[in-house]
């Protein structure tokens, strides 16, 4: 009867996951003058690249803002200080090949001239308005005042989603410079090669992590029909490859690892200080972090948190709070100011949830197999170019890895791994998916209700207190609609069924996730951490291949479970200087 009930309520936490794990990452419209992110622009009013967010409807006075878009009413006046009127700009940009091909498909368009600061101008077409549908911009042509010379074409999803366009450093700034990433990719990958035993699974488990490189390159290069598609095999291979893990109870030969234990200690040593200082001195804030710090003042301010958010990031309230409430003691030295500016609090947060993954994945792995396994579980977290990608772009979702990696480092207590498995789910919410797996770790049929019930106090314990003041001073309906409601609702076309409009086999994806994540909480798999890291890596990849808004932010929360279920199940062999 316990198992029956055990499995039902699994099946009903788990089926909610699916619909809202998109909510882990940011809404992601990149700014290329200062590389920040912001909402996908409403479907009325034309996107500014430079600060890529909806502008009221432009009027004819000056603007505050140099590059704040101003509509021009009459075509055949010159604006002063520049050569080009807004007919000229109009009949350049119609010239531009897909541009014209667009417009062919949409009859009935309009287009509008806007002056766009001293040097450009920006013509936007917007598809005719409905009763069912209001009007959508559907193409942007940005031109050089000076010379008339095309600088930007935009149609499609491109005209929204700006993080599409492939701007340069619009997440993690120089991260993404070849140099750095293969550099990176190789001080990864190299203390792990067997030069005397080339086919083995750990070569074939790095090449896949470090695959998902491939299609960043193409999301670099604004190639999203290539970028989307070559993630999800990649994804499919290590969901496959930790259920095996996870369920077979016998090891492999030892881990020969290539140069000596002390050298990856000292290179973690070096990493780290690179990754702060790369962090201080070159990198962004998107609007995930910005989100914690106005959530951070908000909080200390007695404001509510949701509903509320400014017009620059009016969706980053979309999280849970305790990913506001993680902020405030970092907001509460460097304050928020109102603006959009460095944000020093966003990267003091993200430099505190790196090292706290990084400390977490040593523990772990020493508690599993001895100091050693812990120095390479951490040298592989700082040497691994998509955990370097989160925090140089000063995101949060270091912060869910960290959490999710505490569960398991409490998983012998019930107790506490409830309070865990809560204190994840209440940041970005698709942790909560790891709940029936956790609750189930580890309890023998004697003592089976009371671990169950232990973990069910500190799971209601950590909930209530975490989400006190959204209990105290939110109105639940605005909370739902901004996090959940939002987030089983929006489209993107970072998933193969936002792209391509697969909804029906997304809902097949997402029965698989929930299948995945209730039946790994029943069958039989393996006791140790590396059973239980693969299970939980197994679920977070199920669920994310389901989700429609995918980002390369989240690799770094199955990354570190990863590592830690293909190296804690064999014993490692310390170089011998051969």
């Amino acid at each position: 009867m316990t198992r029956a009930a055990g499995l039902a309520a699994a099946v009903l936490i788990v089926a909610a996951v699916p619909a809202v794990a998109a909510g882990a990452g940011g809404t992601g419209i990149t700014d290329p003058a200062g590389s920040r992110p912001f909402p996908p622009p409403t479907a009325t009013t034309p996107t500014d690249p430079t600060g890529s967010r909806p502008f009221p409807p432009p009027t004819a006075t000056t603007p505050t803002d140099p590059n704040a878009l101003v509509r021009m009413t009459d075509l055949e006046a010159v604006p002063a200080g520049h050569r080009l009127t807004p007919g000229k700009a109009l009949a350049i940009a119609r010239r531009v090949p897909k541009i014209a091909d667009m417009l062919r498909r949409h009859r009935g368009h309009t287009a509008e001239a806007y002056e766009k600061g001293a040097t450009r101008w920006q013509v936007s077409y917007f598809a005719r308005a409905t009763r069912q549908e209001p009007r959508k911009e559907i193409g942007q042509v940005l031109i050089d005042d000076g010379t008339g010379a095309v600088a930007e074409a935009w149609t499609g999803f491109q005209v929204a989603w700006t993080m599409a366009r492939g701007y340069p450093g619009a997440f993690g700034r120089v991260v993404n410079s070849p140099l750095v990433w293969i550099s990176l990719s190789v001080l990864f990958v190299l203390p792990f090669i067997n030069p005397r035993c080339w086919r083995q699974w750990l070569h074939l488990d790095l090449l896949v992590l470090t695959a998902f490189s491939a299609s960043l390159a193409f999301f670099n290069d604004a190639d999203i029909g290539v970028s989307v598609p070559l993630v999800y095999p990649l994804l499919v291979y290590l969901l496959v490859r930790m259920l095996v893990i996870a369920v077979r109870r016998t090891d492999g030969p030892p881990v020969r690892l290539l140069v000596p234990v002390t050298w990856l200690a000292v290179a973690t040593i070096f990493l780290l200080g690179f990754r702060v200082g790369l962090n201080a001195t070159n990198s962004n804030v998107i609007d995930v972090g910005y989100a914690g710090v106005i959530g951070a003042d908000y909080l200390t301010h007695s404001h509510p948190l949701y509903g509320h958010f400014p017009s620059d990031n009016d969706h980053g309230d979309t999280y849970g709070p305790l990913v506001y409430e993680t902020y405030v003691p970092f907001e509460q030295v460097s304050p928020w100011h109102g603006t959009w500016d460095d944000l020093p609090a966003a990267h003091a947060a993200a430099v505190f949830f790196d090292l706290l993954c990084t400390l977490l994945l040593f523990l772990l792995g020493r508690r599993a197999r001895g100091p050693d396994l812990g120095i390479v579980l951490a040298y592989a977290w700082a040497s691994y170019p998509f955990t370097i990608y989160a925090s140089n772009s000063n995101s949060n979702d270091s912060f869910v890895a960290a959490l999710v990696l505490l569960a398991l480092l409490v998983a012998g207590r019930p107790l506490l791994r409830g309070g865990a498995v809560a204190l994840a789910a209440l940041t970005k919410f698709a942790p909560l998916a790891l709940a029936p797996l956790l609750a189930t770790h580890g309890l023998a049929p004697p003592r089976r209700l009371r671990g169950l019930a232990l973990f069910l106090a500190g799971f209601v314990v950590a909930a209530a207190l975490v989400a006190l003041p959204v209990l105290l001073n939110e109105d639940l309906s605005t909370f739902y609609d901004q996090t959940i409601g939002y987030q089983a609702t929006r489209g993107s076309p970072f998933s193969v069924w936002g792209l391509y409009g697969w909804d029906v086999a997304q809902r097949v994806a997402q029965v698989l996730a929930v299948a995945v994540a209730v039946g790994l909480a029943f069958v039989p798999r393996r006791p140790d951490v590396a059973g239980l890291a693969a299970a939980c890596a197994a679920v977070l990849v199920a669920l994310q291949l389901g989700v429609t808004h995918w980002f390369y932010l989240y690799i770094p929360w199955f990354f570190g479970l990863v590592m830690l279920a293909v190296l804690a199940r064999r014993p490692l062999e310390p170089w011998r200087g051969e």
